[in-house]
């Protein structure tokens, strides 16, 4: 079975606080779970207008609350912005609450520029050098053990340990899961480059370990479909303003589509979007199915997890009832709460 997940950010439109922001991600996990996608992950980004989702682990503890099978987690948390210790207690925590439900998905990227990344870790070392250290640190803490306890030793700890994830878009976070024998998340949706040498690279290296006997790739992908090709570019257009406004340093909630099919690009902001942009899946449901099962055949992978933005939560809820509608890879008889093998 080929499942289908889903990476939300929370998206805080113009017009719009980030209060509705977290009251429509919450919505939507609902609206996931009934439509039977496996896993719903929230993203750690700090000082970014656009995105509401800074404190994952607060948010991944409501919406478990607000769902009952749906496997809900971070997507990821980046470790180096935070203690080891810390992370174990929140996750934890939450594995404890919500128990077989929970995925810790670690990322070493700062999530943010490099002024926030010092305020947050009170340091100007920013820490990506000790992310296998830490990661290691982080499992011993909550993995079930018969040595003697640590100290520090979190509570909720050993044994409390949720399903955890290395996330990466090169090549060091997938051969760090292999050698770790950790399943590996792929950011394919803004690094498509690198997919297949990184997927290639975390089989090669891969080592069972007492959390993994075999690789479990996972490939996140930017996906927005709606029911006709002309609806699905002009409800993608907010998204690419976005995207062009983030790398130019003008930071602000999501435009309307209005605004966006307004937006005069420059040749060379037009170049610097489509780039972005062409291994986004956007279109109607034939067009995205087809792009999903290629690049589930070209890498192999798993499991897809769908990353749409929009200015709407209509918008996102079409996009993802359209795709679980056609999609033919799901298997009925395996509840969709089953974490993966």
């Amino acid at each position: 079975m080929v499942a289908l997940s889903v990476l939300d950010l929370a998206t805080v439109a113009k017009g719009f606080t980030p209060a509705d922001a977290l009251a429509d991600t919450t919505r939507l996990a609902g609206v996931v779970e009934q439509l039977g996608y496996r896993r719903m992950w929230v993203a750690e980004h700090h000082g970014m207008p656009a995105v509401a989702s800074s404190a994952p682990a607060v948010l991944i503890g409501h919406l478990a609350d607000a769902t009952t099978t749906l496997r809900v987690g971070a997507g990821g948390v980046m470790l180096p912005n935070h203690a080891p210790l810390v992370i174990a207690e929140q996750f934890g925590t939450l594995e404890a609450l919500h128990p077989g439900r929970i995925d810790l998905g670690l990322g070493r990227a700062p999530g943010t520029d490099q002024v926030t990344a010092r305020a947050l870790r009170r340091t100007d070392d920013l820490g990506a050098d000790s992310f296998p250290h830490d990661v290691v640190e982080l499992i011993n803490y909550l993995a079930e053990s018969d040595a003697p306890p640590t100290h520090p030793a979190p509570v909720p700890g050993r044994g409390y340990l949720p399903e955890m994830w290395l996330l990466g878009s090169s090549t060091f976070s997938a051969q760090l899961a292999g050698l770790l024998g950790l399943p590996f998340s792929f950011a394919y949706h803004f690094s498509p480059d690198q997919v297949d040498q990184a997927l290639a690279q975390y089989r090669a290296t891969f080592k069972p370990s007492f959390l993994l006997d075999t690789p479990l790739a996972m490939v996140a992908v930017s996906v927005l479909c709606a029911p006709s090709d002309d609806e699905a570019q002009w409800l993608a257009g907010p998204s690419a303003l976005s995207m062009l406004k983030l790398r130019t340093g003008r930071l602000e909630p999501v435009s309307s589509p209005e605004e966006a099919a307004a937006y005069r690009y420059t040749p060379q902001e037009r170049a610097l979007v489509d780039g972005i942009t062409s291994s986004h899946l956007i279109g109607n449901p034939d067009t995205v199915v087809k792009g999903l099962i290629d690049l589930q055949q070209r890498t192999d992978a798993d499991e897809l997890m769908l990353s749409t933005r929009a200015h709407s939560l209509e918008a996102r809820v079409q996009s993802l009832t359209l795709v679980a509608e056609h999609w033919p890879m799901w298997d009925a008889s395996v509840p969709a709460s089953n974490p993966a093998p």
